[in-house]
C-alpha cells in the first residue's frame, strides 16, 4: 500500500532557500509544491523574484497569507521591535503551520523542506515538527553546503537575489537599507510614515544610534543630503527573524 506524501519546499526568497529549491529540482526530482508567507510589505522586486522562481521551478509559488503587516500592527495596537516579534510569528510561522495542518487531512506523510546550511548548525527550522504526520528536512545540511556553495551556485545558474528580501519597514534593516527605501520606494516610504503617525510609535528602537527615530524625522534628514555610511545595527541584523531571510 502506497503512503501518500506530499514535499513542500518553503520559499521565503533568500538566497538559501532559493539555491535550496533550484538544486532539489535538479538533483531529487519530486512534484514539489512550493509556498511563500508574503506579509504584503515586500517590495516589487521581491514579488518578481518570486514569479521568476516558479518559471525556473516549473511551477507558481503557492502564498500562503496570514494577514498583512499594517492591519495586525492596528490589531496588536503597536510596531513590532526586536524584543516582541509578533509579525513572523503571527504572519508567518502560525500561517504556514496552520496550511500544513490542513494538509495533513489529505496526505498521510508531509515533507517540510527548510533551507538551513551546514555552517549553521545553531539554526533551528521551527516548530513545525510537532505536527502530527510533519517531517522536516534541511537539504543543505545533508549536502554540507555552506554559504560559499550557496552564493556559487545561485552564480552558476545566474540567479540574482533582490537586496531585501524581507519588509520594507523591517525594524531590523540597516540605515543604508532606509536609506535606499526611501531614495527608491517614495510611496512606500509614505505608507511608513503614515502608520508610525496613525500608531505613535516608530519601527525604529530609540537609542540605537544617532539618527532620527522616527521615519518622518529620518527623511528629513536624508532630504538634507546626509546619507548613513556604515551600518551600525550589526548585533540587531544578526538576530533577525531566520524565517524572514532564509
Amino acid at each position: 500500500m502506497n503512503i501518500k506524501e506530499l514535499h513542500v519546499v518553503a520559499l521565503s526568497g533568500g538566497k538559501d532557500s532559493t539555491a535550496m529549491a533550484l538544486r532539489l529540482a535538479e538533483i531529487e526530482p519530486r512534484d514539489y509544491v512550493y509556498v511563500c508567507t508574503p506579509t504584503g510589505r515586500e517590495l516589487p522586486e521581491m514579488f518578481d523574484h518570486w514569479k521568476n522562481l516558479g518559471v525556473l521551478l516549473g511551477k507558481p509559488i503557492i502564498p500562503v497569507v496570514g494577514g498583512s503587516l499594517f492591519s495586525l500592527i492596528r490589531e496588536q495596537g503597536c510596531i513590532p521591535n526586536f524584543r516582541q516579534r509578533f509579525c513572523t510569528r503571527i504572519l508567518k510561522i502560525e500561517p504556514y503551520a496552520a496550511w500544513l495542518y490542513k494538509k495533513t487531512k489529505e496526505y498521510e506523510h508531509i515533507f517540510s523542506y527548510v533551507g538551513l546550511r551546514h555552517d549553521e548548525e545553531e539554526r533551528e527550522g521551527g516548530d513545525y515538527a510537532d505536527i502530527p504526520g510533519i517531517e522536516m528536512k534541511f537539504p543543505m545540511r545533508d549536502w554540507g553546503w555552506e554559504i560559499s556553495d550557496v552564493i556559487g551556485y545561485l552564480a552558476k545558474r545566474n540567479v540574482t537575489i533582490p537586496s531585501r528580501t524581507d519588509c520594507d519597514v523591517c525594524f531590523f534593516q540597516r540605515l543604508s537599507e532606509w536609506h535606499r527605501l526611501w531614495k527608491d520606494h517614495s510611496t512606500e516610504w509614505a505608507e511608513g510614515e503614515a502608520i508610525e503617525k496613525e500608531m505613535g510609535h516608530t519601527f525604529r528602537t530609540p537609542g540605537r544610534d544617532s539618527w532620527p527615530v522616527s521615519m518622518e524625522e529620518l527623511r528629513l534628514r536624508f532630504e538634507t543630503g546626509d546619507v548613513p555610511t556604515r551600518s551600525i545595527n550589526r548585533e540587531l541584523k544578526a538576530l533577525q527573524c531566520r524565517v524572514c531571510r532564509i
